[in-house]
């Protein structure tokens, strides 16, 4: 479970020991930028003080890709498990498979009982869910291979490195919010590294009648409550909790459909763009444990739906 003692010491001394390093070491001197955030103060941080808590304000969207494309980017030692995610998308397109797209900002995070507090930062990247990290046939991880993450956040840069992300420093518009809002009342994030020509843009507008949106909230509950990885020698399990306040009456899940436009990795160096994307706007509390051996999450079913643990015996359908 979560929240037992020893993934609290495993969280608490994978923050301690990343943030005395990077003291020593003087890499916190880039000076953060001066934020006043729109998002919703961290309600877990006195309820969990021995873990890592934060708020996640995302867009949340889903690109569908050809499975035979999605197996080509995918490292071939991770099976799809396709009925995994058709459990819960049962008129998703044939031979198809759910990208998705995570443009977020990590807002009021902090480790109470140690007094830690880290600076907001945004983050985005492409992720590939329904993974078969551990070759079960049935326990559901997520592949976040490479995120663009704030270059004022020395902390967010090297605790994603540490999971063997391909790392890149950004600058964001907007620099301390999830989004801004145009004129047109649609959102707009864009992510622009420093250190190459990649970037990530996200304009989202709202979707009027929920009948339009083809994805449920509880899609997005599942797959950003798998056990994340990037090379596999350790997993992050974040549980983002969709139960709270922050998700209820004026702060309810907005669904969204728009275009996402990036050249990132593992999509090439050419730009590409994506229309007609349809996802969710979101803000949750999380509670994370860092850098845990993938093979204590085996089985996990953070979020209690089909696509955590499914099946237990492998057939044809997963590749």
């Amino acid at each position: 479970m979560p929240f037992q003692l020893s993934l609290l010491h495993l969280s608490a001394l994978a923050i301690l020991v990343l943030s005395s390093a990077l003291f020593s070491q003087g890499r916190l001197a880039v000076a953060p930028a001066i934020c006043a955030s729109h998002d919703l103060p961290n309600p877990l941080a006195e309820l969990f003080p021995n873990n890592a808590t934060g708020v996640l304000n995302a867009t949340l969207a889903i690109i569908p890709i050809p499975l035979d494309m999605a197996r080509r980017l995918i490292p071939p030692q991770y099976g799809i498990l396709e009925r995994a995610y058709r459990a819960l998308l049962p008129d998703f397109p044939e031979a198809m498979y759910p990208v998705l797209v995570q443009a977020a900002h990590d807002h009021d995070v902090q480790f109470r009982a140690y007094g830690i507090t880290i600076d907001d930062f945004s983050r985005v990247g492409f992720e590939f869910p329904f993974l078969d990290l551990l070759g079960d046939g049935y326990s559901s991880f997520r592949w976040a291979p490479a995120q663009l993450i704030s270059a004022t956040n020395p902390i967010a840069l090297e605790g994603s490195r540490a999971y063997g992300t391909v790392v890149s420093p950004a600058e964001y518009e907007p620099v301390c919010d999830a989004y801004s809002v145009l004129a047109s009342g649609a959102t707009y994030f864009k992510g622009s590294s420093l250190e190459s020509s990649e970037f990530f843009e996200v304009e989202m507008a709202p979707v009027h009648h929920p009948a339009f949106n083809p994805y449920p909230l509880e899609l997005f509950k599942n797959i950003t409550n798998q056990p994340t990885f990037a090379n596999a020698t350790t997993c992050d399990n974040m549980i983002r909790l969709f139960n709270t306040s922050m998700t209820t009456g004026g702060h309810a899940p907005v669904a969204v459909h728009g275009r996402v436009r990036a050249n990132t990795f593992p999509f090439g160096k050419a730009a590409r763009e994506w229309t007609g994307v349809y996802g969710v706007q979101v803000a949750t509390p999380f509670i994370e444990n860092n850098y845990l051996d993938c093979q204590t999450m085996q089985g996990y079913a953070g979020t209690g739906g089909p696509g955590d643990s499914y099946t237990s015996t492998k057939t044809s359908d997963d590749l």
